[in-house]
Parts: structure tokens; sequence; C-alpha cells
């Protein structure tokens, strides 16, 4: 319903500084001493949007005392005044393909919305000018369905403008380079699915660039750690994978995916041709605003065309200091005094998407000073470090973990990282240079620290070397933290805690938080993630209990005796800390062991 302040104005006006001045004044949001330079200001042709340059004027709020009048407050209060619902407008929301295709982008700039949901009862529409509404008695015959407007920033409309209506551009420049009439009205695929049946499509078209150009940016833009180009017998999908779930992003014809996967190997230096076996690629870009960005791409043949994994790596996670990472001081300690030992081997453990990668390519970026040789074998090389050298395995000419070891050991290095413990041969060379006075970085896949013994022990290595070379072994895993915009405090049971902490004396923490969901993390309730550690060091005493027929419950045992931490209790700590929820604990991390 539209408020009587709102109800009482003109319908047809666009919003004017003296008069959102005047109501902010009467709603108590402003003092009386408005300063006259901004009740001067000229709301004339090509003037800023009010609602910007009042919010650039960092205003006092009258209501709360040390806060600013940002865009957002005055957002809010604007959709309070019209009885319109405020949307923050989340691109990994809007339906890109179905908004672009009922409006045209001449027409929604020139009135200054945006369509932002289609259904097929109802179109909505997102606008900054409650007061114009013009264009919705025109469209309303057009569109045949019903028009539900929304307050939204005149920021994000003018982007996004630019941004959704992106690929309908690109396809009108394709369309026209193919011989089609230059002023053709192009608001949806249809013509780029024509072309692409036709098999005029080709990885270089304008179009085809510019599609594979908005998917980047969008990936950069919203966080995402990997982007995956998956065809099917219809539609090839895109999908973002932020905080260690997959969004769906955008949907196109089949007939469109092929010369896209064409475009994505072209930029990878991929080989074209070879659609058959599985490659691997690198893309080196930059985000919008001029971050060098390292994309490892990965093809697989599937029944309908190749699928692409492209994962995105940020040369700003590599950190020096490890509490960035989740590190508590006693796990920052523990570490620090592992991979400082001159020689012998550490090792990490975890699941693919752990963030292993981040923790070991960290480390050796601490490590790698000027004078120390710091070289890797990697499958393949994550990502390229100028500080380190870095040689990828090559199993076509027989290039594995272990001849790239034995390799690198007549390369005069300081440390090694060996991408990953695999076989026998590869754990007795890396013994091998630890035991020639290397220190060892390297990963094993099991569930924690202490399995990684009894892994070991089965791929063969003898007792005895573990016992001269393995320093510790570290397990990790990546919890999402807790959205800080809309996290709230809950109870906790004595029997939910104990649900995490098992038997372990670890006293209910006097509140906690649980997930709620807004537009800052995409009603997810959480927004970003913190690494948990497991950190085993191998102290004489446990030395002595490694046998051949080490009992892993005892090993276990006597590790926690000797301060190690187990992962749930690591996440539990989390929860004490209100960085994360009790299930995102359950759901991540192995039972944790009883304590004898």
């Amino acid at each position: 319903m539209v408020h009587t302040a709102a109800a009482s104005k003109p319908q047809e006006h666009k919003l004017r500084l003296r008069e959102v001045l005047s109501e902010l004044v009467a709603a108590g949001l402003l003092g009386p001493d408005v300063p006259p330079g901004l009740r001067g200001r000229s709301d004339g042709a090509g003037a800023p949007h009010p609602l910007i340059v009042i919010a650039e004027c960092e205003l006092p709020d009258a209501r709360h005392p040390g806060k600013k009048l940002d865009l957002e407050t005055l957002l809010h209060w604007l959709s309070d005044w019209t009885g319109l619902e405020y949307q923050r407008i989340d691109p990994l929301s809007v339906d890109v393909g179905k908004v672009t295709s009922v409006i045209s982008h001449s027409y929604a700039k020139h009135a200054h919305i945006l369509p932002v949901q289609v259904t097929p009862d109802e179109i909505v529409v997102a606008t900054c000018e409650p007061f114009l509404r013009a264009w919705e008695r025109e469209l309303a015959p057009i569109v045949k369905r019903q028009i539900r407007r929304v307050i939204a920033s005149p920021l994000d409309i003018q982007r996004y403008l630019g941004e959704f209506y992106a690929i309908a551009h690109s396809i009108k420049e394709g369309a026209a380079e193919h011989g089609r009439t230059a002023g053709s009205n192009i608001q949806n695929l249809e013509q780029l699915i024509e072309l692409g049946r036709r098999g005029k499509l080709d990885a270089n078209d304008h179009h085809v660039v510019a599609i594979v150009d908005w998917l980047l940016r969008y990936a950069f833009e919203q966080r995402a750690s990997d982007i995956h180009a998956e065809p099917r017998r219809d539609t090839g999908n895109f999908r973002f994978r932020i905080d260690g779930v997959l969004h769906e992003v955008y949907q196109m014809p089949a007939a469109v995916m092929a010369p896209v996967t064409s475009r994505i190997k072209i930029l990878a230096r991929m080989d074209l041709a070879e659609k058959r076996r599985p490659q691997d690629g690198r893309i080196k870009t930059r985000t919008p605003d001029g971050k060098e960005i390292e994309l490892r791409v990965s093809s697989l043949p599937t029944a309908f065309g190749e699928k692409l994994v492209m994962r995105i790596f940020d040369p700003d996670v590599l950190v020096k200091d490890f509490t960035a990472l989740g590190f508590s001081a006693n796990d920052a300690r523990r570490w620090d005094a592992m991979i400082r030992a001159p020689n012998g081997i550490v090792l990490v453990t975890g699941p693919t998407g752990s963030g292993k990668t981040t923790t070991l390519y960290s480390t050796l970026k601490l490590l790698a000073t000027s004078d120390v040789n710091v070289c890797t074998i990697e499958d393949p090389i994550e990502l390229v470090e100028p500080s380190f050298n870095q040689m990828q395995v090559q199993p076509n000419i027989e290039l594995s973990f272990a001849a790239g070891v034995r390799a690198l050991m007549r390369q005069d290095p300081d440390i090694i990282m060996v991408g990953e413990i695999r076989d026998l041969e590869t754990a007795e060379v890396a013994i091998q240079a630890a035991l020639t006075g290397h220190l060892v970085l390297s990963t094993v896949h099991t569930n924690d620290a202490p399995a990684t013994i009894t892994r070991l022990l089965d791929l063969g290595v003898p007792p005895y070397l573990l016992k001269s070379t393995l320093l510790g072994v570290m397990a990790q895993r990546l919890l999402r933290k807790l959205c800080s915009h809309c996290k709230k405090p809950m109870a906790l049971s004595d029997a939910r805690w104990r649900e995490v902490v098992g038997d372990w004396k670890v006293p209910t923490p006097k509140s906690s938080h649980e997930p709620v969901g807004c537009v800052e993390c995409r009603q997810t309730g959480f927004l970003g993630r913190s690494g948990i550690y497991e950190i085993m060091t191998l102290s004489p005493a446990l030395k002595e209990r490694l046998t051949a027929d080490t009992d892993l419950a005892r090993f276990q045992t006597a590790a926690l005796q000797e301060g190690m931490v187990p992962l749930r209790i690591a996440g539990a700590q989390k929860i004490a800390a209100g960085l994360t929820s009790v299930d995102e604990v359950l759901a991540t991390t192995p039972p944790s062991f009883r304590d004898h």
C-alpha cells in the first residue's frame, strides 16, 4: 500500500532533491539544519539521482548518533515512504536470458528501469523513480503479464543495465557480421541459436568473446573459486562454486555451448581439435579492477560434449600471516616449528577442496627467501609463483612424481614440495630426499592426521624410515563462516553441544549463532570460509609407538595426549567464537576421538 505522504504527490515526476530533503526531515532522518549548499543544488538534466547526492554528503543520521545516511539507509527509507518493496539486485539470482528478452535495452535505459525477475504471470521491474509510471502503462499490453515494481539502487540499475544486456548487444553485433539486417531488434538468444545450428558460429565471434568475458567477470565479482561449464542434451549450464557450494548462473542453448567451450580452450592454450581426451590448460587474465588472476582449466569428454572446470587462483590468498587462514595461536606455533626444521617430511592431508594448496603455497612463499632454493613437482602446477622453481608431472614422457624428485635432487634444492604421495615409489624418494638433508612438504589423502601413519605403512614404507624422517602431519578442512550481516544468536543446549564435542570436557559456550540469510550472503547465511586444523607433531614418545603393527586407536590417543586437537574440537572453538554454526561443523568434520 502506498503511504499517504507518497499518495499526495503527483504521480508523474522524477524525484527532486529539495522534495527528498523535506521528506527526510519530516521522517526524522535529517535534522532541520540541512546544509544550504545541498538545498540549492540543481535537479536539471544530467544531475545525479537525489539519493546519490545525499549519500555522498555523508550527513549524520538523526535517529542513530554516530551513523551516516548512506545509500542503503536512504533506499530503505524510500521503500517505506513509497510503499514499494526494496530489492537489492543479486546478479546470481537473476535469469539474465529471460529478463533481457521481455524489455529491450534501449527502452529500459530510457525509462531507467531494469527487469529482475520473469514468471509466467509476473514481471518484477526495479526502479529508482517511484513516481514515473508511464512506462508501466506502455508495457502492460505488450508483455501481457502483471508488472510489479520494486525499489533498487540507482547505481545498481545503471550498472546492471549494461551488464545484463551485454550478451544481447554482442549477439546483435554478431548477427550483423553474418549478414543480418543491421536494424533488427535482437532481444534474446534465438538468432544466436540459429547461427549455431547452421555452423556459422566460431570461437572468435564478438558475441562468443563477450559471453566468455561476461562469465569470467561475474565469477571474479562473486568470489567464485570454480567455474563449471557443463554440456547437456539441449542446454549448456554454467555454475559457480562460492564458499564451497555450487550456484547455477546461466543456461545457454547447446548450439552455443560448443563455440563458448572452444573460446575458453583457446584462451587456455589447449588443443582445440582434441575432444576425446582430458586436457589441462591455464588462463592468465585480470579482474575489472586490474588485479591479475590465474585460472587452471580442465576439460573432460562427456556424453554431450566437453565439460570444463576453471579453478580460480587469487594470488592475494597466499598470505604470510597464518592466522588469516584460520590458524589458532597454538596451531600457528606448532606448524611453524615443523616447517622451520632443516630437514624431514611435513605432510598435509584432507579431501579435495579443503585448502591444502593454499596452505602449502602460503608456507612455501614464507620459506622462499633469497638464500634458499625452493623446488616443486606438481600435477598440475596449481599457481605459477615466481619465488619457486616449479615442474609439472608429464606421464606421457614418464616424468612422474618419483622421477621428478630424483631430478630435483640434482638441482641443489633446500626445500622440495611434492604435489602428492600416491605410491610407494614416490614415498621412498621423498624419504630419501629428507634423509639427505632436505625439507620435503607433500600431501596425502586421508581423513585425519593419525590415519596418515597407517596409510604410509599400507603403502609399504618401513616404520624405521618414518621414525627418522616424518616431522608431523596436519589435517585440515574449510568451514563456511556465518554472515556477519545477518547471523543471529541462539541458545545452545548441552545435548546439542555434546553432539559436537563428544566426551571431550569442553564447557558449553554461553552463546552461539545460526545462519539467517540476507542479500549480502545470497540468502545462504554464510559468507567466506575459514580453515580448521589438526596438527600432529611426531614427538619421540609417538615415534616409539610407530611400529609395523601400529594400533591406530592407541596411536590416536597418544597423539591427543601430546597436544593434538581434533578437527571437530577445532570446529567447536569456531562455534564458541561465533564464526560458524553447529550444523556446519558436524557436516564438515569427522567425529572427535575419545580422550582416554
